[in-house]
């Protein structure tokens, strides 16, 4: 085979979340000498898609309603395929590899990845239609993929137990920007400036959208029990409707009464300075793969308490703590145990986390990955084979 090799990333869309944030992270930094990277949005949501189309490269969005079964999408998607004869389909997500893989198998030639970044379907807050999705591509996964990427080990454990084609399935970690996220005193003083709060300040986040999985409501009533043992601390909380005109967040932050300690700032643009004016970070969730905001705030050397769900145990390692999810004292009793440390030791924690992202998460790594697998389904054999990833040690539980 000689030229570029030709790939064409299919997602869902590009609302705010982590493998769409993946995937524009790895066009960034995609080899153009080798490859020839196209996009296609199933949804016509493309809050994320600025920084491909400015990279000059093509984007081509199908159309297609949530939750509106519409033949026409998959037919549209099968004529455009057919049109730009990939020599790689990668699919992000559940819908997208049911979709795009199905209409891949009228792309001739073409190698079908799949790629998996969600972890346990919660199915009390899971959609029926996306239970029936995952149940589908199971059936399908041992046919329809050449190679099913999860970026998590947890991922590809539960996926396996689910019935998918093992023998298929390789681990990518997502990777991280070290030159984007990175400690930045500058970004302390500012964001505090913006709260109207003391520059000293001790500041505990949650960079999450508003959703069930991310378990806001056990973030504050851990907030309404370190209040009482550190009534100083403020806690800060942005992402997707987490704001002021969230009724349901801002009921229980009154209930608690403290709302002078909790700031909602919503969606943000310039996460790499909320994450870096942190003096703790927080992943609350109760259902996670492999959260980029973890790996964010580790980048900007600032120290986690997470939940142990997905891969955050193994993230994290000797740099954080892990507590239970779904337990705001155990949240509690973790920020608390950190907050007594000596300052010098909490710092050297975040030094910790962020050498532990370059050395485990780099995102010029992970690419060179993603690339490598490419180049190795169409043949091209110059690469070294795929890197088995390290074992990890977790994380201390508090």
């Amino acid at each position: 085979m000689g030229g570029k090799v030709r790939v064409a990333h299919i997602i869902n869309s590009f609302a705010l979340g982590g493998a769409e944030a993946m995937l524009c992270s790895l066009l960034s930094r995609t080899d153009r000498d080798r490859f020839e990277p196209q996009v296609i949005s199933l949804i016509d949501d493309l809050k994320l898609v600025g920084p491909i189309l400015e990279a000059g490269i093509p984007v081509k969005v199908i159309g297609m309603r949530p939750g509106v079964p519409d033949p026409r999408g998959p037919v549209k998607l099968v004529r455009h395929l057919r049109s730009i004869r990939p020599d790689i389909v990668q699919t992000w997500m559940d819908h997208s590899n049911l979709i795009g893989g199905v209409a891949a198998w009228a792309a001739p030639g073409a190698k079908i990845v799949w790629g998996i970044h969600h972890s346990n379907h919660v199915r009390r807050l899971t959609k029926k239609s996306t239970l029936l999705t995952v149940w589908a591509c199971r059936k399908l996964s041992s046919r329809v993929p050449s190679r099913i990427v999860c970026c998590s080990e947890y991922a590809q454990k539960l996926y396996v137990q689910a019935g998918f084609a093992a023998d298929r399935m390789t681990v990518i970690p997502n990777g991280f920007n070290t030159d984007l996220f990175h400690p930045d005193s500058d970004a302390r003083l500012q964001i505090r400036q913006e709260l109207g709060i003391d520059p000293k300040a001790t500041i505990i986040g949650l960079v999450a959208r508003y959703d069930p999985l991310k378990d806001h409501v056990s973030f504050i009533a851990a907030a309404g029990l370190l209040h009482k043992e550190f009534p100083g601390v403020h806690f800060l909380m942005c992402g997707t409707s987490v704001d002021k005109d969230n009724q349901a967040l801002m009921g229980q932050i009154s209930e608690l009464g403290i709302g002078g300690i909790c700031h909602l700032l919503g969606q943000r643009s310039d996460v790499a300075k909320i994450h870096a004016s942190l003096d703790i970070a927080t992943s609350s969730s109760i259902s996670e793969a492999f959260p980029l905001a973890v790996g964010e705030a580790m980048a900007c050397g600032i120290p986690c308490v997470a939940t142990n769900v997905g891969d955050s145990a193994m993230m994290i390692g000797d740099s954080g703590l892990i507590v239970p999810p779904s337990q705001p004292a155990a949240l509690a009793a973790g920020w608390a145990a950190m907050l007594k440390m000596d300052v010098s030791a909490r710092l050297r924690l975040g030094i910790d986390a962020r050498r532990r992202v370059q050395e485990l998460f780099d995102l010029e790594a992970v690419v060179k990955r993603y690339e490598d697998l490419y180049r190795e389904l169409v043949g091209l054999e110059d690469q070294l084979p795929i890197a088995t990833p390290p074992v990890l040690e977790a994380s201390r539980v508090a």
